[in-house]
């Protein structure tokens, strides 16, 4: 498909959408990932130090 007909044309709208739809759900993804993973890490840094 050609990029001018994809961008002129409603699928091509339609495209865009879900690319920027699910650009924003891995950047979301990305960013609970960041912020839970220390606390993830934490826990089974504690987990790991209470076994004998």
């Amino acid at each position: 498909m050609n990029l001018r007909r994809l961008l002129e044309g409603d699928e091509g709208v339609t495209s865009i959408e879900y690319v920027l739809i699910a650009s924003l759900v891995a950047v979301a993804i990305v960013a609970a990932v960041a912020t839970l993973g220390g606390k993830v890490a934490g826990s089974f840094n504690k987990v790991e130090k209470s076994f004998p």
